[in-house]
């Protein structure tokens, strides 16, 4: 019997969905991310069933975190007083620095055992040991006025650099250790972390503008992810980006204003594949820091 050449063509595109959601569905993230906004804030953490295994209620605002080697968790938290803690996942406090700026919101624990945080107002990255003593104080450069957001997550360089980003002018800068700076891309907005990668590029989170950027350092785009390579996400805020060990990405999607629509989290291959979502609107609103973690 003949088979018309638009049937064939049917189940050609139908055996590629099956192959695809086939290879897709074994993918399985264990997740821990700070829910913020119209829900509680709260640190989650959930097996790769979507099973929740932890909660942790931090003592003020956070919306930035960093899972350490040895399985602890580093937040930082903006309330009155405002600084920096590392929990175990049991919550048990092991270590709490204290700022003197209005709010902290970002930072990260060094290769030293030294921690980075990102202070605002003034707008500076400070350098603390173990022991809560400041051993350097960098100061960082932006046009916002308002402490809230002059700065998100910071990253010491190898070559000693710190990259920031400034969520309220929407910058991203490289300053050396005095602050000057010696590289910048401008024009992102809500920004709140920048990733300097192995090959020189950074990727950046472009916050309310809906994508995912990688430039070049003569500032050229090479690579990027927006709403509208994949509308059924509902991208509203990019909020925090991973880069997994198989060179995927693990993208936040804060849903703010957006509730109950698409997707949380997802991950997207550099193809522009959405391989993995993770969605649960009755249990959280939004989310900001989503990281998968090792089991």
């Amino acid at each position: 019997m003949k088979r018309h050449p638009h049937f064939l063509a049917l189940v050609m595109t139908l055996l590629s969905s099956l192959s695809s959601f086939a290879a897709d569905s074994l993918i399985r993230h264990r997740l821990l991310f700070f829910e913020y906004g119209k829900g509680p804030n709260r640190l989650l953490e959930l097996d790769d069933s979507g099973k929740l295994i932890w909660e942790h209620k931090p003592p003020s605002i956070a919306v930035i975190f960093q899972v350490l080697p040895n399985g602890n968790v580093l937040y930082a938290y903006g309330g009155k007083p405002t600084g920096v803690r590392e929990i175990t996942r049991k919550g048990d406090e092991v270590w709490n620095y204290v700022s003197q700026c209005p709010q902290v919101l970002g930072c990260e624990r060094l290769a030293n055992g030294n921690t980075l945080i990102a202070e605002q107002g003034p707008c500076q990255a400070v350098e603390v040991n173990p022991k809560g003593s400041v051993v350097r104080v960098t100061p960082l450069k932006t046009s916002h006025e308002s402490y809230h957001l002059q700065v998100r997550n910071v990253h010491k360089l190898a070559n000693g650099n710190i990259l920031a980003a400034h969520e309220g002018e929407g910058a991203v800068r490289e300053v050396d250790v005095d602050g000057k700076v010696v590289w910048e891309y401008t024009g992102v907005e809500n920004t709140g972390d920048a990733q300097r990668l192995k090959n020189g590029n950074t990727l950046i989170s472009c916050g309310t503008q809906k994508r995912v950027i990688e430039v070049t350092p003569d500032k050229k785009i090479a690579w990027q992810f927006t709403a509208a390579d994949a509308p059924e996400l509902n991208i509203t805020w990019v909020s925090s980006i991973q880069q997994l060990p198989n060179g995927h990405l693990l993208i936040g999607n804060f849903l703010r204003g957006q509730e109950g629509k698409g997707a949380h989290a997802f991950e997207v291959t550099r193809d522009k594949k959405v391989v993995w979502t993770w969605a649960d609107h009755s249990f959280l609103k939004s989310l900001t820091t989503v990281r998968a973690v090792e089991q």
